[in-house]
């Protein structure tokens, strides 16, 4: 038999094996959480029924006793049960989802969120992207949710309607590099360097479909040399992403650079298979509105972004974003 035939076959084989223990661990996820929902359901109506406290620590130890090599039922485990039946039953944006995530994830969000359209967003982007426990404990933590609401972007207007939903989570509104130890004051080949140093929280930062292609990424134009500061790729795109680093105020002479980029790329990088190139431009400040004037006339997919070198949120955030019914419109069609 031919060997690369041969290693082919294996390969598929290995392939399918571990598509059917995915499989397989996904349908358990869904039955141990439709079990952990039963038992907090039962544990809520006996104390509506007026049972005492006493129940839950009594329940715990009969249940581990019965089932020693069963875990999660732990006298806290048992509460959370009961918290996450009685938050989530009846919430139509929530009740549905119960089974699509792990109950460790579900545990993260329950506790640090509290909003339920937050909640809803959280879980589809950890079933979306993958996200494993940690990354997610720093999604929340860095108000991933309120940045990817907020995000200004073209890509209404310039995007096919088969990426565009998902571009719009490919950019935020605002990025936190508090990573870098950078001084208050520092050049934009600083914030290049510091970023390419810290290449992995960079990315973790920008979101887990990209990977680093170059910096001062060099483009030719009859004998002329132009230089892109970051060069990325997002994989579920399929397309190259220009990112300019500006230290001051966004002002709208980036925006036709970045456009003169985008067409460079498209012309000479960017592969046949592959979408057109999107441009995000990372500025230290900038003004929403002359932003959202900016990227009106603009025929590029273009996202203009903040960042900041520490982790605290502007206290204006919540009151900027949408309202509820907007809110449940992007992220269904975000994650639809």
């Amino acid at each position: 038999m031919n060997k690369e035939l041969q290693t082919n076959f294996i390969a598929e084989i290995k392939a399918k094996v571990r598509q059917a223990q995915y499989d397989a661990l996904k349908i358990v996820n869904v039955h141990l959480i439709n079990l952990y929902w039963e038992i907090g359901k039962s544990i809520s109506e006996k104390q509506s029924e007026s049972w005492g406290k006493a129940i839950v620590p009594t329940l715990s130890k009969e249940l581990q006793k019965e089932f020693p090599g069963v875990g999660g039922f732990s006298t806290t485990n048992l509460w959370l049960m009961a918290q996450f039946y009685n938050e989530y039953q009846g919430i139509e944006n929530l009740q549905p989802l119960v089974g699509e995530i792990s109950w460790t994830k579900h545990i993260v969000i329950l506790n640090k969120c509290k909003d339920n359209l937050e909640r809803k967003f959280y879980i589809l982007a950890t079933k979306k992207h993958g996200w494993t426990k940690s990354v997610l404990i720093h999604q929340i933590e860095n108000k991933t949710y309120e940045k990817y609401l907020l995000n200004q972007t073209n890509f209404e207007q310039t995007l096919p309607d088969s990426i565009k939903n998902q571009a719009h989570l490919a950019v935020k509104d605002e990025y936190t590099f508090d990573f870098l130890n950078l001084s208050d004051k520092h050049s934009e080949s600083q914030l290049e360097n510091a970023l390419v140093q810290n290449i992995r929280s960079f990315l973790l930062e920008m979101g887990n479909q990209f990977t680093f292609v170059g910096n001062q990424f060099k483009l030719e134009i009859d004998g002329k040399e132009y230089f892109i500061d970051l060069l990325l790729y997002h994989r579920q795109l399929q397309c190259l992403v220009a990112v300019e680093l500006k230290i001051g105020e966004f002002i709208p002479e980036y925006k036709g650079k970045m456009e003169f980029y985008l067409s460079l790329l498209n012309d000479k990088i960017k592969l046949p298979n592959e979408n057109d190139s999107i441009g995000i431009i990372i500025c230290k400040e900038k003004n929403r509105t002359v932003v959202e004037y900016s990227l009106k006339s603009s025929s590029m997919p273009i996202g203009v972004a903040s960042y900041k070198t520490t982790s605290q949120l502007p206290k204006e955030y919540k009151k900027l974003l949408p309202n509820e019914k907007e809110i449940i419109k992007r992220i269904d069609e975000n994650f639809g």
